[in-house]
């Protein structure tokens, strides 16, 4: 980051909504009383997401509060991607509405985006409430994801952050509509050299049901982490997959000379597509690093 602190005109904090009637209530207000110690304008916009319940009609008892509403329910990533869309201010933020996040930190990850372009609250505090049956999924993807990144990630996929506005719309087109958004954009981010701060909090017992699926959304997550590196570094899926197929074709390769003193036909055939996943790969690479270029203003 350069010398100057990126000063924003105010923060827009949204939370995205479906079904939450128990929670978008207390949620509002805590937001309300971390704006009392931030000195800066802001907002607050719930997204309903076609809630069926009675979330916007406890949402609407609190003043200032703006209301967004899609007439059904299009996923959580598509609700981030509206409020962000419907943000007045330069800084804008997220946290969930079934009050597991500590809404008492966003003033320090409003402070750290002077110098980042997004802070994020790690779930990695003194109280932190876990569902242990989502703990080896998460923890394998979050391992895919630091080898992905090159860097380490103490929280993939927290929903509680805040970011310049300008650099999340970079990625507008890649980010998916379900869970997976909040770690689309940290690999996004990472990948791209952008600066992003994990900041710990805690993390409490959530306000209702989750509508999170086991298995839907943990190779939902899998397959947006492999997507998201396919943008913007893809030698890392392609280099080691090459490399594997190489070393296997060799190893038969050997083992097929020594043993029946001949060359099997699924010999080359593994050699040759260890070979073309490579160039495959250096290729994908060459047109990301132009991409890049020419992104950066290199096209004269």
């Amino acid at each position: 980051m350069n010398g100057e602190r990126w000063m924003p005109d105010g923060v827009s904090i949204m939370i995205p909504a479906f079904n939450e009637e128990d929670g978008i209530g207390p949620t509002i207000e805590a937001v309300q009383q971390a704006f009392l110690r931030i000195d800066l304008p802001g907002e607050i916009i719930v997204v309903d997401d076609g809630s069926t319940d009675g979330t916007v009609e406890r949402a609407a008892r609190y003043e200032g509060v703006r209301i967004v509403r899609h007439k059904e329910n299009r996923g959580v990533g598509i609700a981030r991607n509206t409020g962000i869309l419907e943000a007045r201010y330069q800084a804008v933020g997220m946290l969930d509405a079934d009050g597991t996040y500590p809404a008492d930190s966003i003033p320090a990850l409003v402070e750290g985006l002077g110098e980042y372009h997004m802070t994020v609250g790690a779930r990695v505090g003194r109280k932190v409430a876990r569902d242990w049956a989502r703990m080896v999924p998460k923890w394998l993807i979050l391992k895919l994801a630091c080898y992905i990144s090159g860097q380490r990630i103490p929280d993939l996929n927290s929903g509680l952050r805040l970011f310049r506005r300008d650099s999340a719309l970079r990625f507008f087109n890649i980010l998916p509509k379900g869970h997976s958004w909040v770690s689309t954009i940290t690999l996004a981010m990472l990948s791209n050299g952008m600066a992003v701060k994990f900041v710990p909090v805690d993390y409490y017992k959530r306000i209702g049901r989750s509508t999170f699926h086991p298995l839907r959304d943990t190779y939902n997550y899998i397959m947006v982490i492999i997507r998201t590196v396919m943008y913007f570094d893809p030698l890392k899926v392609f280099f080691p997959a090459g490399l594997l197929l190489l070393l296997a074709g060799i190893a038969k390769l050997v083992f097929d000379l020594v043993r029946f003193n001949d060359i099997k036909e699924s010999d080359v055939i593994l050699i040759v597509t260890a070979l073309l996943v490579l160039f495959q790969g250096l290729l994908a690479d060459l047109i990301v690093a132009r991409t890049k270029l020419l992104g950066n203003g290199g096209q004269r």
